[in-house]
């Protein structure tokens, strides 16, 4: 087939190589976010996407909004036959999704109907779930409802940042996201309704969000500071302003703390929680570089019984 990708982040460039290398398509174009601003000096930088495919020598397509009618224009001259579709970042209009004979096929990183939305992983990580995985589908107007293709699973291991499963995910999605490709060219795969019970939500993880809240479990505190890594950050408050927490572990032997309570010795800080403590291992004060826990608590030399997040 002929074929027209769509995607931004560094998560959807596996899946862009494995259609590339695959040999029985042609990624004809790439659809990619506009350059965004990055860095201290704010340049504007191209997407991963948008520069595989440029090393690729592919043509690359950066509409402002997918109904931009240049853009339209551009895909009805392409003429795709299916265009595959991970981590775009935008929303489809109907006059977009119309355009190739067989749709627009979205690789998504959870077993659908679970945790449709724009942070699957974030949300699996969050919610303690043991087993996730991918899956691919046809994409609807409708929020990540439409029929499925493809299913694989992936084990949420009990030390798994989100990124650390969204890498795993990456890479395993990009060949059942090739499979996929495949078997809707030669007739042998059929999109599969998805059942009406089961559906969960997978809103963006805000700042917000992240802000860990020491009154709760300490298994919660490990999902929170878990899911919200690499982004946004799991964070707290200390003397007012804000540390970033980058690696935590329940202490499920000590429960003398109350909770924001902290205790630091020579070579541990922990925390309390609603239930066990919690060890800080890596933190970043703010306007600094990620430390570790114990060299941070001796900079700061924290005072016995002081709180942590008010």
């Amino acid at each position: 087939m002929k074929l027209v990708f769509a995607g931004t982040p560094e998560v959807a460039v596996p899946a862009l190589d494995a259609l590339i290398s695959s040999g029985r398509h042609e990624v004809a174009a790439v659809v990619t976010r506009p350059d965004a601003p990055a860095g201290r000096g704010r340049r504007l930088v191209a997407s991963p996407v948008a520069e595989r495919a440029e090393e690729a020598g592919i043509e690359v397509l950066k509409p402002a909004r997918p109904r931009d009618e240049d853009f339209l224009a551009r895909l009805r001259e392409i003429a795709p036959d299916c265009c595959p579709v991970v981590a775009y970042g935008a929303l489809l209009p109907k006059t977009a999704l119309d355009i190739p004979a067989r749709g627009w096929v979205n690789l998504h990183f959870s077993l659908l109907p679970a945790w449709r939305g724009a942070a699957p992983v974030q949300h699996a990580v969050m919610a303690g779930d043991e087993v996730t995985g991918a899956s691919t589908f046809l994409i609807e107007e409708g929020l990540d409802s439409g029929p499925v293709y493809g299913v694989l699973t992936e084990e949420v291991r009990p030390t798994d940042t989100s990124g650390d499963l969204l890498t795993r995910l990456a890479f395993a999605g990009a060949g059942l996201l090739a499979a996929t490709m495949d078997g809707i060219e030669d007739g042998t795969l059929h999109a599969v309704p998805q059942p009406e019970e089961g559906v969960t939500l997978a809103p963006k993880i805000t700042v917000e969000d992240a802000q860990v809240q020491w009154s709760a479990p300490a298994l919660r505190v490990d999902r929170v500071v878990r899911g919200c890594t690499p982004a946004p950050g799991a964070w707290t408050l200390f003397r007012g302003e804000r540390l970033k927490l980058i690696q935590a572990v329940p202490v499920l032997d000590r429960a003398d703390l109350a909770p924001g309570e902290l205790s630091a010795s020579k070579n541990n800080v922990h925390v309390g929680t609603g239930s066990h403590a919690v060890e800080l291992l890596w933190v970043q004060p703010q306007g600094k570089k990620p430390m570790r826990a114990a060299d941070w608590a001796r900079g700061v030399r924290i005072a016995p019984g002081e709180l942590i997040g008010v």
